[in-house]
C-alpha cells in the first residue's frame, strides 16, 4: 500500500509545520496557558487564515478536506507544536454537526466557524464518564420555543465561545440513543458558566442551562442527533490520536537530543546500552501509535460498527503508547524533565491528557470486545 501523503495534503502539512514552528515558542504557550481564553487568539486567527479550519469541513460544506487523511495531517502538527487551540471542539464536534444536521439553514454559521468563529460543544455531564448515549439535560416544546435545561460538563473553551451547539433529551430515557436532540444555543442569559484552567494548556467549564430558544434553535430531526454525534466523536478520536503522535514525536526528538547531550562520566548518556534498548522500546511504540493512526484515518467514514471497532483499537493503544512514552522520556530526562521552564513538561502533560479524552485506554479495550462480540 502506499502511504504517502496526495500533493496538497503535503503542501498543507508542509506550510502548517512552517507557520507553527515560526509561530509557537515557549513564551507564547506559557502566555496562552494563564490567557482568561485559554488560547493564543493571534494563533487562532492565522489558522483560519491559512485555512486549516476549512481542511476539517468536506467541500460540499464549504472546506476543501474533511476525510480522515485530512484530519490526521493538521492535528499531528498541531500536536507537534504542542498548542491547544478549539480546533477539535469547533471544527470537528460543533462544526462538523452544524454542517451534517443543520443543511443549508446553517450554511451561513458553518462558513462563520471556518472563518475563526468559535463555538462550543456542551455534550458531556457529570455521571455521564464517556458514555455519549448518557444525556440527561432535558428540552421541552412550549409556546416560546424550547425550555432547555440541565448541566453540562468539560465543556472546552466555553469563555470564548459566541454559542454553544447543546444535546438535550426530547425523549426516551437517561441512557437511551433514542430521544437526543441537538440545539444552537447563544452565549449569554440562561447559560451560566464556570470556567477552570486543563492540565497542559487551555481552558473548560461547568455549563449549566436554564434557556429559553426559539423553535428554529433545533438542528437536525427531534430526537434523531445521536448517530450524527457518535460519526463526529468518531472523527474527532481520530484527530486527537494524531496529535498524540506528533506530541510523541516531539517528545521523541527532545528525548534523544538529551541524550546525545547530556554527558556523564565523560561520554553521552545515550551511549550507555541500557538507554538504548529503552530507547528502542519507544521508538517501536510511536510506530505502532502511527499504524494505528494511519488504520483510523482509513476507516472513519466506514459502516458504523467497523468504524467504532477501528475508533477504540486506536484509542487504547494510543493510551498505552503514550503512557510508556511520557514515563520513559522523564525517567530519560531526569529532573529537567518536570521543570516548568523547559518544554518537555508541557508536552507530557497534554499527551497524559489525550488518554482521558473521549475514553481512556480501559474504556475503548471493553468497547472493542463489545463491538467484537456483536
Amino acid at each position: 500500500m502506499n502511504f504517502q501523503l496526495t500533493e496538497e495534503r503535503q503542501m498543507l502539512q508542509d506550510s502548517l509545520r512552517r507557520y507553527l514552528a515560526d509561530s509557537v515558542s515557549p513564551e507564547m504557550l506559557a502566555q496562552a496557558t494563564t490567557s482568561a481564553a485559554g488560547h493564543s487568539e493571534t494563533l487562532w486567527k492565522g489558522l483560519a487564515e491559512m485555512g486549516v479550519i476549512g481542511a476539517l469541513f468536506p467541500e460540499d460544506k464549504g472546506g476543501f478536506g474533511g476525510a480522515g487523511f485530512d484530519l490526521s495531517v493538521v492535528f499531528e502538527e498541531v500536536g507537534r507544536a504542542g498548542v491547544f487551540e478549539p480546533l477539535a471542539e469547533t471544527g470537528i464536534l460543533a462544526g462538523g454537526l452544524l454542517a451534517e444536521l443543520g443543511g443549508e439553514a446553517q450554511a451561513d454559521r458553518v462558513e462563520a466557524i471556518i472563518g475563526g468563529a468559535i463555538i462550543g460543544f456542551a455534550h458531556s455531564e457529570p455521571g455521564a464518564r464517556y458514555d455519549l448515549e448518557h444525556v440527561e439535560t432535558k428540552a421541552k416544546k412550549d409556546s416560546d420555543g424550547w425550555r432547555i435545561t440541565g448541566r453540562k460538563s468539560l465543556v472546552t473553551h466555553a469563555g470564548v465561545a459566541e454559542a454553544f451547539l447543546v444535546t438535550a433529551r426530547t425523549g426516551g430515557e437517561t441512557t437511551e440513543t433514542d430521544g437526543i436532540s441537538a440545539f444552537l444555543v447563544p452565549a449569554g442569559e440562561g447559560v451560566d458558566i464556570r470556567d477552570y484552567p486543563l492540565n497542559g494548556g487551555g481552558r473548560a467549564a461547568e455549563v449549566t442551562l436554564d434557556v429559553t430558544v426559539p423553535a428554529d434553535a433545533l438542528i437536525g430531526p427531534e430526537g434523531g442527533a445521536y448517530a450524527a454525534i457518535e460519526r463526529a466523536a468518531a472523527r474527532a478520536t481520530c484527530a486527537l490520536c494524531a496529535e498524540a503522535l506528533g506530541l510523541m514525536e516531539t517528545i521523541r526528538g527532545l528525548t534523544v537530543d538529551y541524550l546525545k547531550n547530556r554527558k556523564q562520566f565523560g561520554q553521552p548518556i545515550g551511549k550507555f546500552q541500557a538507554l538504548q534498548h529503552r530507547m528502542a522500546d519507544m521508538l517501536v511504540e510511536i510506530e505502532q501509535a502511527r499504524s494505528a493512526v494511519i488504520n483510523l484515518a482509513g476507516h472513519v467514514d466506514a459502516d458504523r460498527t467497523t468504524r467504532e471497532r477501528h475508533v477504540s483499537a486506536t484509542k487504547n493503544l494510543i493510551g498505552r503508547a503514550g503512557r510508556l512514552v511520557v514515563e520513559e522520556s522523564i525517567q530519560m530526562h531526569g529532573g529537567i524533565g518536570m521543570t516548568e521552564e523547559y518544554a518537555l513538561g508541557h508536552l507530557v502533560k497534554r499527551l497524559t491528557m489525550v488518554d482521558h479524552r473521549f475514553g481512556d485506554a480501559d474504556h475503548h479495550l471493553e468497547r472493542f470486545i463489545r463491538l467484537s462480540a456483536a
